[in-house]
This record gives C-alpha cells, sequence and structure tokens, in this order.
C-alpha cells in the first residue's frame, strides 16, 4: 500500500508521524519537497494522502480533482486523498482550531478578536471566529503590527497569534505586548514549540485564559485520519494523544540551593525518562573555559550572571529535557520565564545542615548560605509547580518526583 503522509517544503522535526501512529494504522512519513518539485510530486502517484503544511497549502489546490465545501470556501487545502475521481482537498484546520479554542475555554460570542497575521492559517481562523459569533475581527498583518495600531485595537478581548513570531528557535519573542489590550479575556498561540511561548507566558502573569497550538496539531489531524481511512474516531483520542505529546515535549528544570543535590537527581530522572540531560553549571564552565569560582574571582558575579542566562536560553529553547540549574538561575527576573516555556519547574530541597559549600563561591560559610537561603526560597517556592524532598536518597526523591510528574 502507497503511504500517507506529510508535503511541505521544509519540514525538520515534526510530530505528524508519532500523531498519525496513534490514529490509523498506515504508513506515515514525512515528504520534504521543494517548489521546483512540487509539480513532480503532486503527479506522481507515490502517497495515498497528504496533510499539506506551508508553502502549499493554496498551491495544491489546481491538482484537486474537487474540493470539500469548506476547502473551497477558505481557499485553503491542508489535507488530500487520492480517489479513483483523482485529488480530493480538504481543510482540517478549521476543525483544529475550533478544537483548540474549546480545550482553552477561550470565549468567542461577542468577543472583539484581534488575529495577528495574515497569512498561512489566518483566513481559517477568521473563519472559525467568525462562524462561532465574534462581535469583531481585526487582522492584524506583520506592515500594521505597530504599538500605535495595536492602541487603536485596545478594546479587544481575544488575541490569537497565527504568525511564527515566538516559535522555536526564536523562543522568547512576542507578536505583541498584551498589556495594550485593556480587557483581555483569552490568548490563543497557534505555535506549540515551545510549549509556551512568550505571548502565553505574558497572558498566565496577567491571569488571561490561554492556549497553545498543541491540541489543534492532534485535532487536525484527527480528522486527516478519519478522511484517509473513511472512519469515524472518538474525540477522546485527541486528549490521549495531546497528553502523550506534551510528556515526550516536556522539560523538567530543576531548581533550588547549591548542594541540594540537583544534578544526582536530575540524571537519575533524564534516564528514567529517557530525555537528554543538561548541567547548566557544566554548560557554564566549558563555554567560560574554566571553573565557577575562576569566573567569580576574575571577571566578577556580573559577568557569570550574564553568561548563565545565555546558556540558559539556549538550553531551555529546545524541548524535552531534564535541566539542573544553579543555586542563583532565578535570581535574574528574565531566567524565569526560560525556565517556563517547555514545561515544569521543580524545586530540589534540602536541609540547610546537609548542604555542601564546597566550590560555592556565594556560600562558602554557613552564615552566608543562611542568608542566600533566606533570600532565594521565596522565589524558588513562587517558582515551583512541584516541591520534592531529597533528604538522604536521591533515588527515592526520583521515584516521588516520577509521581507527581505522572510521566
Amino acid at each position: 500500500m502507497k503511504p500517507y503522509g506529510l508535503l511541505g517544503e521544509k519540514l525538520g522535526h515534526s510530530f505528524s508521524p508519532l500523531i498519525h501512529s496513534r490514529l490509523g494504522e498506515y504508513e506515515y512519513r514525512l515528504f520534504p519537497t521543494p517548489k521546483e518539485e512540487l509539480d513532480a510530486f503532486l503527479t506522481g502517484g507515490s502517497f495515498a494522502g497528504l496533510n499539506v503544511t506551508m508553502p502549499y497549502k493554496k498551491a495544491v489546490i489546481p491538482y484537486c480533482k474537487e474540493l470539500s465545501p469548506l476547502a473551497k470556501r477558505l481557499g485553503s487545502v491542508n489535507t488530500l486523498k487520492v480517489t479513483h475521481e483523482g485529488l480530493m482537498g480538504y481543510n482540517t484546520d478549521y476543525y483544529g482550531f475550533a478544537h483548540m479554542l474549546a480545550s482553552g475555554n477561550i470565549p468567542v460570542v461577542g468577543e472583539k478578536c484581534a488575529v495577528i497575521g495574515s497569512g498561512g492559517v489566518s483566513p481559517t481562523v477568521c473563519a472559525v471566529l467568525e462562524d462561532l459569533g465574534a462581535e469583531k475581527i481585526t487582522v492584524v498583518s506583520h506592515k500594521m503590527n505597530t504599538p500605535a495600531f495595536i492602541e487603536t485595537i485596545a478594546d479587544h478581548t481575544v488575541v490569537v497569534n497565527t504568525s511564527p513570531v515566538g516559535m522555536f528557535p526564536g523562543n522568547g519573542v512576542s507578536p505583541v505586548d498584551l498589556r495594550q489590550f485593556h480587557s483581555l479575556r483569552g490568548v490563543a498561540d497557534l505555535i506549540y514549540n515551545p510549549l509556551k511561548t512568550a505571548l502565553l507566558l505574558q497572558a498566565e502573569e496577567l491571569g488571561v485564559p490561554r492556549v497553545g497550538g498543541l491540541s489543534m496539531l492532534v485535532a487536525q489531524a484527527k480528522q486527516a485520519a478519519e478522511i484517509f481511512e473513511d472512519k469515524s474516531l472518538d474525540n477522546g483520542i485527541i486528549d490521549t494523544v495531546t497528553r502523550e505529546l506534551e510528556g515526550l515535549c516536556e522539560t523538567v528544570c530543576l531548581i533550588g540551593m547549591p548542594g541540594s543535590g540537583k544534578t544526582t537527581i536530575g540524571k537519575l530522572l533524564a534516564e528514567k525518562l529517557g530525555k537528554e540531560f543538561v548541567d547548566t553549571d557544566e554548560a557554564i564552565v566549558r563555554a567560560a573555559g574554566k571553573s565557577i569560582p575562576e569566573i567569580f574571582s576574575e571577571d566578577g558575579e556580573d559577568a557569570f550572571r550574564r553568561l548563565e542566562t545565555k546558556v540558559l536560553a539556549e538550553a531551555t529553547a529546545k524541548s524535552g529535557r531534564v535541566i539542573a540549574t544553579g543555586g542563583g538561575a532565578v535570581v535574574r527576573p528574565e531566567n524565569r520565564n526560560l525556565l517556563k516555556q517547555n514545561g515544569r519547574i521543580v524545586l530540589v530541597e534540602r536541609g540547610l545542615d546537609a548542604l555542601s559549600t564546597e566550590g560555592r563561591p556565594l556560600s562558602s560559610s554557613e552564615d552566608a548560605l543562611r542568608r542566600l537561603y533566606e533570600e532565594r526560597q521565596p522565589i524558588y517556592r513562587s517558582l515551583a509547580d512541584i516541591i520534592v524532598q531529597n533528604a538522604k536518597i536521591p533515588a527515592e526523591a526520583v521515584t516521588a518526583l516520577l509521581e507527581e510528574l505522572n510521566l
């Protein structure tokens, strides 16, 4: 049997094969195809059906014998199926985005919605918002996206990002400052890597309901699988597969006092989860070419903290890791969102009398250690999603942590 797959220009790493392996009994491949080879590929008959991603959602339309009513209305095709009559074109992004809004409890009826980005999936997003009863929809193109223009739509209550701004590897950048909107009631970001974009993190800080794009990715794939195999799937499978993906993508960041055992626990946890382990202090030493005490004595704490932020940004940008951080990584406010963007933060606690001070410039004495503890403990506690006690046996702490993580 011919395979199904994903068609795009540059696909890189894609979750689609994993998702479809959970949705159907068929082979699913990636088909990265340059523009000059698109015609030969689509007419070559080497596939049974395709999901289509940018930049080909409009380019495939002339090759279709027929379009579904929704695909015809939207002028966008993201699913193709080979039939006896020829290629049939469908749009499952509509279903995916509608599910995403529902899963995030994002209000739409009677709301004024700002859609950031005018290309790609933006028209589909606007159609969903219109059909769900939005009072007003304003599309903000790249050229329009200025603080002055945003001020003119400050009364909009829902923000949807359809642009790639903030997507890996460009983590940490937001397409808009949510503080410009006076009465926000919901934020949706179609990006799913990182799990929490800068936009979503700001929404979290503001206490606004928000949702990322992972559920949309799975939901549109679910409907595509139904088209491929001409069958119906229970909607519950969307949440099941989404949770599985979240578990694979989630990064666990360990914070806590120097000497609390973050590295030991991190290595054990990474082994249990089958994830890559990163120790940011070790990465700092490699980057500087000297030990941490030498950095402090020769360059000063400010230089160390700047390098720490750079290393932390690189370590946390990639998903699916276990990261042990230095005790002071939480000190700089800019580091805190870095820790949050791809998963959960775990505070590793150990009694002060059990903390090692050897080779630690800021906690070289009991008095210094106690002062650090009193300064940092409120920050640790405010950031932590999970707190684990590392009293005597690290393996026991890891077992307890796995239960809390539910992984």
